[in-house]
């Protein structure tokens, strides 16, 4: 996936995780360790690529105590309040950087997808990470 240029990826935990019946919604922050896991370890074989993660309610915990994952280089973002609303200011915020890089905004809410294409941003479901993670 290296591309050349400089690329983010700004990724809807709680889409990304309620994209999997898997039992999720026992164990919110589990979910999201096992997910940010799985993205430090993505993240570690991209080149210019930032992966920026965005956690909401319950699964914010997922960063802290014993069981905190080790993120590496990835950027855990809390969303104080709407997930959305969070995503939505990370994703004008990098597509407005110099040199701007190509922003990715994975996500499956048609909602957000609106609000973020105006930015520039590319957004892709969930099975676009998913295929990439397993």
């Amino acid at each position: 996936m290296t591309t050349g240029h400089r690329q983010v990826i700004v990724v809807d935990a709680a889409n990304v995780i309620g994209s999997r019946p898997d039992g999720w919604w026992r164990d919110r922050p589990g979910a999201a360790r096992r997910l940010l896991t799985k993205l430090a370890v993505l993240q570690q074989h991209l080149d210019d690529t930032d992966i920026i993660v965005i956690l909401e309610g319950a699964a914010r915990a997922a960063v802290s105590g014993p069981d905190a994952p080790d993120t590496g280089e990835l950027s855990v973002v809390l969303a104080p309040g709407s997930g959305d609303d969070t995503i939505a200011a990370i994703t004008a915020e990098s597509t407005a950087q110099p040199n701007t890089p190509e922003v990715t905004v994975v996500t499956a809410d048609r909602g957000l997808r609106q609000r973020i294409e105006p930015t520039g941003a590319t957004p892709v479901g969930t099975r676009w990470l998913l295929d990439q993670l397993d």
